[in-house]
């Protein structure tokens, strides 16, 4: 008999050691990503400078390393190098306490990095792999909240450790986050996934072969799926919003305090973790097409940044100010649960199975490209004044929505229905439909 959710939908196999595995390990991310430069400070010994330097270059060779790691999920399973990176994830957080040199701390971090920006694309095929349909989004949903509430949990956690035993606890840090990465890798390795093998004769799109020899062709011929990967990198410059414009222009166009931030983050973190599953399911039984959940989404993006805009023009009073910009960061939010389930199972559905690694480390580019990007160009566009960031994130979100709205009819009926409808013939026969109506 299969297990099935407290709405009524049938559990996939190993789900709940994927998402166990999958809250374990973001209680690991929030216990370091919080203080990362002073964390691996203290850590190695090594001085600021030189930590935020090795952290930059490895950072960027990770992004370099995304595609041969789409390319792996092809050729192996998304399971199997999902334990590799767990496992290279865990070892490096062991070692961390011992790469004291600049050598030794540069190898460890750079071999971290490689799995830890690479992490995203083969977690986002697994979900591919263990589950179809509505199962998607309800995974990308749970897998969400459970990232905010372990990110959360693990900054209180090493707060706590640090209270304890001070700076020292940071050498426990490493140890306990490599033991939760160990521990999820052990978990995700009770997955039952199910995946296509490429063979010499499977099609792709535009009649491209999917074997290794393929590379990246398939992908960059598949125009529907490059323009929702240019979509996404819109809606992703407002993913970056809130960890990195917010804060700057809280201090130097609204002159609010800093204490504020915190509170955005807090109810950012808390809705996220406490609501999202609620959000996500009741977006995924209204039987709203992915993307047009997707582009509500962006649409409530674009009402957050000009209510920004609004704001930063009236400039009210301190109590004011507090409650709209706690009202903004509510939408904002929704816009976030909203999208981010429909937009991710959106993707994983449009890429053919046997080349999903390949097109999922495509569209993941798309969220890195853009948090590299946003630091310096919030703060150029924050230089001219302080609401043109937020009215340009208005204007792509705005062009997300939009450009999803017209990819809709090119995309993969399995891609844009979570449940594809089906309609009857003349003899009164049930027929699944092949294209987006």
């Amino acid at each position: 008999m299969r297990k099935t959710t407290a709405s009524g939908e049938a559990k996939v196999a190993g789900e709940r050691s994927l998402l166990l595995g999958i809250g374990i390990s973001s209680v690991g991310i929030g216990m370091y990503i919080p203080f990362s430069l002073v964390f691996f400070h203290h850590v190695t010994g090594l001085s600021l400078t030189v930590v935020g330097l090795v952290m930059t270059v490895t950072g960027l060779a990770g992004l370099a390393f995304m595609p041969l790691a789409g390319t792996a999920v092809d050729r192996f399973g998304a399971k199997r190098v999902n334990l590799v990176l767990y496992g290279i994830r865990a070892l490096g957080f062991a070692l961390y306490p011992f790469a004291g040199s600049l050598p030794a701390f540069a190898a460890v971090a750079l071999v971290t990095a490689l799995a830890d920006r690479s992490f995203g694309v083969v977690q986002q095929s697994l979900i591919g792999e263990v589950a179809r349909g509505a199962a998607r989004d309800r995974l990308q949903a749970s897998t969400r909240a459970l990232q905010n509430a372990g990110m959360g949990a693990g900054a209180l956690l090493v707060s706590g450790v640090l209270a304890l035993w001070g700076t020292g606890g940071f050498t426990y840090t490493a140890w306990g986050n490599s033991l939760a990465f160990g521990l999820a890798g052990l978990l995700v390795g009770r997955v039952r996934a199910v995946r296509v093998v490429p063979t010499a004769g499977a099609a792709g799109p535009a009649g491209a072969t999917a074997a290794g020899s393929v590379g990246y062709r398939t992908v960059l011929r598949d125009r529907p799926f490059l323009g929702l990967t240019a979509a996404n990198f819109l809606t992703a410059l407002g993913y970056s919003a809130l960890s990195v414009l917010f804060p700057l222009y809280l201090s130097t166009w609204l002159k609010a305090p800093d204490s504020l931030t915190g509170a955005a983050f807090t109810v950012n973190t808390v809705l996220c973790a406490g609501i999202g599953v609620l959000i996500a399911g009741r977006v995924r039984r209204s039987g709203a097409r992915r993307t047009r959940s997707a582009a509500l989404g962006a649409l409530l993006f674009a009402a957050a940044f000009v209510g920004q805009i609004a704001l930063g023009t009236l400039r009210p009073g301190r109590t004011a100010t507090l409650i709209a910009l706690l009202a903004i960061v509510v939408v904002y939010t929704l816009g976030e649960l909203v999208h981010s389930p429909s937009g991710g199972a959106l993707s994983v559905s449009a890429a053919p199975e046997a080349v999903r690694g390949r097109y999922l480390a495509t569209y993941q580019l798309s969220y890195s490209l853009a948090g590299a990007l946003a630091p310096s160009f919030f703060t150029a566009l924050l230089a001219v004044d302080g609401r043109l960031p937020w009215a340009v994130l208005a204007v792509a979100a705005l062009g997300a929505a939009l450009a999803l709205l017209r990819l809709e009819r090119h995309l993969p009926v399995e891609a844009v229905h979570a449940e594809p409808p089906v309609v009857q013939d003349a003899a009164g026969r049930p027929v699944p439909v092949t294209a987006a109506a």
